[in-house]
């Protein structure tokens, strides 16, 4: 029997910042606590967030790292703590989001900390954390109106937290922050997106409405991302990329896969600081080919809404568009050996998402997936 939810508010449009204030005084919030990262601190952007509130913060914490790690959440929970703030906004891509919920996490709940992560079942363990408005500057994790987090412990474990109270209590995606973001980093986002809505469509977990929302976010994913990546200030591409960011997160509600599971092990590789979605678009052709003819009817609704005929091959035209926009064609290009795998097998098979991979996934499924994107 199924059961299915949906998610949280999202105002959605060029300008939806400005209506920021206004969303905080909704639901309470009247001492934010900015949670975002350095780039952002650099180029800008959070100069336009701040000019954006009716008031200044109650704190603002800069130190996000690419991969959200449990020693940086537990530095901004004590500046969280020490402002006297009443809720957060997460200001940026998944890492600030991520590390926000982290904070949530923190500031509310006794600890070890990973005692709440999804592979010690702490999801019976979380309850609310304070308001958190989600501001996206990326069009690709979708953490915005995602239930879950992946951190870094402490132990070196890489982790995914997963509630319906890490779901933001609403969600600002102006797509005018993401203008300035570079080629590579709207390629590599634009195809995060990408698998969340392919991997969302193929779990077998019922949802209709998430389902059809990934195959709509993937048609729309792969009609505007060429255009982005081309002419980052594109404004129709941009808009069209951040709903299929938005759409993507909806969508795996659903679920994800074997594509996520791997790529959340590699990424616990710290010399290499392999970027998560850039892993994804590598892995998703490799996992595609595997899974065959196992899901033939979505498989056929995959390659309608990609724009392929009949027989077309969904895993080649993955690689194709990759290529096309810039991205490694293997994990090796990315400085992966064979070497880092023993270290990272273990972590892929107990990994959430591979519970609602498309068709069962064990350690010897890991080493040919693994093998393949190699």
């Amino acid at each position: 029997m199924a059961q299915m939810n949906y998610l949280t508010q999202c105002t959605f449009d060029f300008g939806a910042l400005a209506q920021l204030p206004k969303i905080l005084k909704a639901h309470g919030v009247t001492k934010p606590f900015v949670v975002t990262d350095p780039g952002l601190k650099a180029n800008g952007l959070l100069d336009t967030l701040l000019a954006a509130l009716a008031e200044p913060p109650a704190g603002v914490f800069t130190d996000t790292p690419a991969n959200p790690t449990e020693s940086a959440s537990e530095q901004a929970a004590a500046a969280y703590r020490a402002s006297g703030a009443d809720g957060v906004i997460a200001f940026g891509g998944g890492s600030s989001m991520d590390l926000a919920k982290a904070m949530g996490l923190m500031v509310t709940h006794e600890g070890p900390f990973e005692r709440l992560g999804g592979s010690q079942r702490g999801m019976r363990f979380i309850t609310k954390i304070p308001p958190l408005i989600a501001v996206p500057t990326t069009a690709g994790t979708g953490s915005e109106v995602s239930p879950g987090a992946v951190v870094i412990l402490n132990n070196g474990r890489k982790e995914t937290f997963v509630s319906a109270f890490l779901v933001p209590v609403a969600a600002v995606c102006d797509p005018e922050l993401t203008l300035g973001l570079p080629p590579l980093l709207t390629a590599a986002t634009g195809m995060d997106a990408m698998t969340h809505c392919i991997e969302a469509v193929l779990t077998p977990v019922v949802h209709p409405p998430a389902e059809a929302i990934g195959l709509d976010g993937a048609e729309r994913i792969n009609t505007w991302i060429e255009r982005a990546v081309k002419d980052g200030s594109d404004r129709d591409a941009r808009w069209h990329m951040m709903m299929g960011s938005f759409q993507g997160a909806l969508a795996f509600a659903k679920g994800l896969g074997a594509v996520h599971g791997l790529s959340h092990a590699l990424g616990r590789i710290h010399e290499l600081k392999l970027h998560h979605g850039t892993l994804n678009a590598v892995i998703l052709p490799h996992s595609l080919a595997m899974i065959g003819d196992a899901q033939p009817e979505k498989f056929a609704r995959l390659r309608r809404a990609l724009g392929l005929g009949p027989n077309g091959d969904l895993a080649q035209a993955i690689s194709d568009l990759n290529a096309r926009i810039g991205l490694p064609a293997s994990l090796s290009a990315m400085g992966v050996t064979e070497a880092h795998w023993p270290s990272t097998r273990d972590y892929a098979v107990s990994d959430l998402a591979t519970l609602s991979n498309a068709i069962p996934f064990d350690g010897e499924k890991y080493d040919e997936l693994f093998k393949r994107a190699l």
